[in-house]
C-alpha cells in the first residue's frame, strides 16, 4: 500500500472512528450477538443474522482504518513552503469562467472528502488540475458535465 496522505484534521478523523469502533461499537455488537444467541435457534433468529453483519461490517472498517493509518503521510499545510503554489491541504478561491461565481475549496485526503463542505479528494479533476497552480492561473479540467474552466484568486494554508 502506498502513502495515504491526510491533513491533520483527517487523521484525527480517522483516529477518532477507529476509536469509537473498537471500543464502543465492537462491544456493543459482540453483546447483542451474545444476546441473540441466548434466544435459541440461530437458523431462523434475525436479529443473531443482523448483529453478525454488523460485526463484519465494523471488523472490515477497522481492518481499512488501520491499514489507511500504518500508511499514513500526515501533511501540516501551515509548516509547508508552498510559494503561493496549491497543494494537498491548501484552500484554493476560485472564479467559475462560465458563471462568474465565486467558490472556495480546500484540497484534502480521499476519506475526509466531502463536497457539500467544498472538501474535495486530491485525487479529483478538479484537484488534480489545480495542484502546482498559483494564484492568477487559469485552470481547466474535464467534469463530467463537460469542459470547466476556472481563475485562481487565492490561495490559503488554513
Amino acid at each position: 500500500m502506498s502513502k495515504v496522505p491526510l491533513t491533520m484534521r483527517g487523521h484525527q478523523l480517522l483516529e477518532d472512528e477507529l476509536k469509537r469502533l473498537k471500543y464502543t461499537e465492537r462491544p456493543q455488537v459482540i453483546e447483542a450477538i451474545a444476546e441473540a444467541r441466548a434466544h435459541g435457534d440461530l437458523k431462523e433468529n434475525a436479529e443473531y443474522h443482523a448483529a453478525k453483519e454488523q460485526q463484519g461490517f465494523i471488523e472490515g472498517r477497522i481492518k481499512e482504518l488501520e491499514g489507511k493509518l500504518s500508511h499514513k503521510q500526515v501533511i501540516d499545510v501551515t509548516a509547508v513552503d508552498a510559494k503561493g503554489k496549491v497543494i494537498f491541504g491548501s484552500t484554493v478561491e476560485l472564479l467559475d469562467e462560465d458563471t462568474g461565481q465565486e467558490i472556495e475549496y480546500r484540497i484534502v485526503g480521499e476519506d475526509e472528502a466531502d463536497i457539500k463542505s467544498n472538501m474535495i479528494s486530491y485525487t479529483s479533476p478538479i484537484a488534480r488540475a489545480l495542484i502546482g497552480k498559483s494564484e492568477g492561473d487559469a485552470v481547466s479540467f474535464q467534469a463530467p458535465s463537460g469542459e470547466k474552466a476556472f481563475e485562481i484568486l487565492e490561495v490559503k494554508y488554513i
